[in-house]
């Protein structure tokens, strides 16, 4: 699903990057395990667990990858395919035949599919859109039967009529522009481009501005033949393709939409559809470039501003009118099956502590780069683990893996286990480790920053595919580089200054838009997503019928390397966490991360106050009627709100106390890592029960406001940017609404939970001094 991956290294916000090579020689340990020793390991247990990746890495081959991929996206396999479900029952039968103890887990769950859609434009002339993928020359799959249409899950049933309005990407000042312009969408069909924001907000957003219903197209310019050349001569998407996708209101809470925080277990209480708050108000779907075509072309009214034209051949007009269009939209509102495959190892001294691992492998319709890419480079590291068990290899702790299903439609699988084993998992998981794309070039990495040390130390310890260097190096100077490039981001260069000085790289938070919502940001358990990408462009045939094996091994990944890469960098990931004697995680990273953080609010204020005052300078001296065009009036914005002090000092005493608390960690670790790491069982034991279930401690129990699911206090995906995360986020939002005095609040919220997490670090540190 996660669509943001493959923008990220264009636009300067890349996560930390971490790349390694299939075949070639693991590089010698880094500088920072040469130097401090591999994080939660005795240095014989370092050598160790060197010799142990070793052998973990020549059980790992491209061709059988290869092979797999193309057997999981030879049909369609969309939620409630037989396909779909062949799948689960493969890997079922694969993960038993290499010593897991593996099960499938039902869950039936609300998810429609179309029965009957339409798109005609009827005035000022006619056109039928065709909503129709055809089969491109020499693709051997994209002529296959069992696919669904192009749809939009979760958008509202409808049969609609109305003039057309251009809305760019449907974002919220997209609608403050069209104000300006004295054009409203009310009683209106509204068509958006992909891009500028998550696709589910723009037609909820269109529906708060009395749109009756929503089309959104995939523009050239984003995501055609502007960004390359087409698909089969190039990667990017043919005129034909269009972009599938969720509409869910997954910024309320993911997961099926009848079953609110609770498992849809078969027989479970479902809630009312029309009671379902993520199920849309509106019909929406999507279409083609060439389908929006005539749509647009139709369109009068003023020119579109400048940064609201594509690259289609035309002159961009916002309307209303005189386009007028009629679309319908029917689906089928049932209960649906899908099925989550569950494998674990167990473990030895430590079994009760559980070391996760997931991908999905349901598509939109064969789902090669998304999501089987990353699903059958984790098949490679369960199979060479397998291996190693039935060798004599025993983890500490229990290793469990997951093939989740129903992500694509939001999150339905992992979310509903997640619910399902809550308490549990709250009482035994320290690590959920995701992926879900997966291609040639950077291996990016999010999540909770306790765990960034581990990836700097596996990033340092494995080789890129392409340039032979380390991971490490490579990212180091992609930040480096990338940093000097026009439209750099103020962060993106404080990351590159970071990478500069030779010390850990930073990974990203993490939003929403793949499985790792459930664990990190409803139940709390520290959590890591990572993934190659940046290079293929494999997003020219993102969630379409495009999106196959041929598609894959052209430009994906050719020769499966990257795919290699990924099982290589997850196994280490998954190998040191199970096998460690204390969990490899620091906590100054976190407070570290976290001062950043709060600087970014303070700035964030100061440069509202700035604007608001500009803003109103301009507006009392009349400049905005001045410099408007006479022929073409625009009227003034809407005037912003004066900024108030706000204040941040409970915040500020909050990660003061907690870097002193994180400095007397990392004091008493150390200490004892010098003493070879020789602590009692039974208080090594309370150790790395606490260290676990640390991450826990940022939870807030009443959650964000207005959608208490999310209760994550430092991490959580925005309320208005979808997938993209916001940092702090009750108070970061109640910024961006202007409510000051909501920012106050939250901030003494947030501090507390920071205060609890510093406490619980306090009998850590305690505990590594007896």
């Amino acid at each position: 699903m996660k669509r943001t991956r493959l923008h990220k290294l264009g636009v300067a916000l890349a996560c930390l990057s971490l790349t390694c090579a299939a075949g070639a020689a693991t590089p010698p340990a880094s500088t920072a395990e040469s130097t401090g020793g591999m994080l939660g390991f005795t240095a014989s247990g370092a050598t160790q667990q060197h010799q142990l990746e070793q052998r973990f890495d020549a059980l790992l081959n491209a061709d059988e990858i290869r092979g797999w991929l193309k057997q999981m996206s030879s049909e369609p396999n969309q939620v409630g395919s037989p396909h779909d479900k062949a799948n689960a029952e493969w890997m079922l039968a694969q993960f038993k035949s290499w010593g897991w103890d593996a099960h499938i887990e039902q869950f039936d769950v609300l998810y429609p599919t179309p029965i009957h859609e339409s798109v005609e434009l009827v005035a000022p002339t006619t056109f039928k859109a065709t909503l129709h993928e055809p089969p491109i020359k020499g693709d051997s799959t994209s002529a296959l039967p069992g696919a669904l249409p192009p749809y939009n899950v979760y958008g509202a049933d409808g049969d609609v009529t109305g003039e057309l309005v251009y809305v760019n990407y449907g974002m919220p000042d997209d609608y403050k522009e069209l104000a300006r312009l004295g054009i409203s969408v009310k009683g209106k069909i509204v068509i958006t481009r992909y891009g500028g924001g998550w696709r589910g907000l723009k037609p909820e957003l269109a529906h708060e501005h009395g749109a009756i219903g929503c089309l959104i197209y995939s523009d050239p310019r984003n995501d055609g033949y502007f960004t390359g050349d087409p698909y089969p001569v190039g990667p990017t998407r043919p005129p034909e393709g269009v972009q599938r996708g969720s509409v869910m209101k997954m910024q309320l809470y993911p997961g099926d939409p009848t079953t609110p925080g609770y498992g849809s277990v078969p027989g479970a209480k479902h809630v009312p559809i029309e009671d379902a708050k993520t199920v849309l108000k509106i019909p929406v779907l999507p279409i083609s470039y060439a389908d929006a075509t005539p749509l647009l072309q139709a369109l009068g009214g003023p020119d579109a501003p400048e940064n609201w034209r594509g690259a289609l051949p035309f002159t961009y007009h916002v309307g209303a009118g005189p386009a007028k269009v009629h679309m319908v939209v029917k689906s089928d509102w049932s209960l649906k099956p899908i099925y989550d495959v569950i494998a674990k190892l167990p473990g030895s001294s430590a079994a009760d502590q559980w070391v996760l691992r997931g991908n999905h492998h349901d598509g939109w319709v064969f789902g090669a780069f998304d999501p089987l890419a990353g699903m059958v480079s984790e098949l490679a590291e369960a199979k060479a683990m397998g291996t190693l068990y039935q060798q004599g290899w025993r983890p500490k702790r229990t290793i469990v893996y997951a093939s989740w299903d129903g992500e694509e439609p939001g999150l339905l699988g992992s979310t509903e286990w997640a619910e399902t084993h809550g308490k549990e998992l709250q009482q035994k998981a320290v690590l959920y480790l995701n992926s879900d794309t997966n291609g040639r070039g950077m291996l990016m990495a999010g999540g909770s920053h306790s765990y960034q040390h581990l990836m700097n130390q596996v990033a340092a310890s494995v080789t890129d595919p392409e340039t032979k260097a380390s991971v490490q190096q490579r990212q180091r100077a992609f930040l480096e580089v990338s940093a000097t490039e026009p439209g750099a981001s103020p962060r993106f260069k404080a990351m590159a200054k970071q990478a500069e000085k030779g010390g850990d790289l930073e990974i990203e938070p993490l939003g929403s838009g793949s499985d790792y919502s459930a664990f990190l940001q409803h139940l709390g358990i520290a959590t890591l997503d990572i993934g190659f990408g940046g290079e293929a462009n494999q997003g020219g045939v993102y969630h379409s019928r495009y999106d196959d094996f041929d598609h894959f091994d052209r430009f994906g990944d050719p020769g499966f390397h990257y795919e290699v890469a990924l099982a290589q960098v997850a196994g280490r990931i998954v190998m040191r966490t199970a096998d460690a004697e204390v969990l490899p995680m620091r906590f100054g990273d976190f407070s570290t991360t976290l001062d950043g953080y709060i600087e970014q609010m303070h700035k964030l204020v100061d440069s509202q106050r700035k604007a608001a005052e500009a803003q109103h300078k301009l507006l009392d001296a009349g400049a905005y009627k001045l410099a408007a065009d006479p022929l073409h009036p625009v009227a003034p914005p809407e005037r912003l709100s004066d900024v108030p002090k706000i204040d941040f000092a409970p915040l500020d005493a909050a990660a003061k106390k907690l870097k002193a608390s994180a400095q007397a960690y990392e004091k008493a670790y150390h200490a004892r890592s010098e003493k070879g790491l020789d602590i009692p069982a039974a208080q090594l034991a309370q150790v790395n029960q606490l260290m676990g279930t640390l991450e826990q401690r940022l939870l807030d129990e009443q959650g964000l406001p207005g959608r208490p699911w999310y209760k994550n206090m430092i991490q959580a995906p925005g309320e208005l940017t979808g997938y993209a995360p916001k940092i702090i986020p009750a108070v970061h939002e109640a910024l961006d609404a202007r409510d000051w005095q909501r920012a106050d609040q939250y901030a003494a919220v947030t501090a507390k939970t920071l205060d609890n997490y510093r406490a619980q670090l306090d009998q850590l540190t305690a505990l590594l001094k007896r």
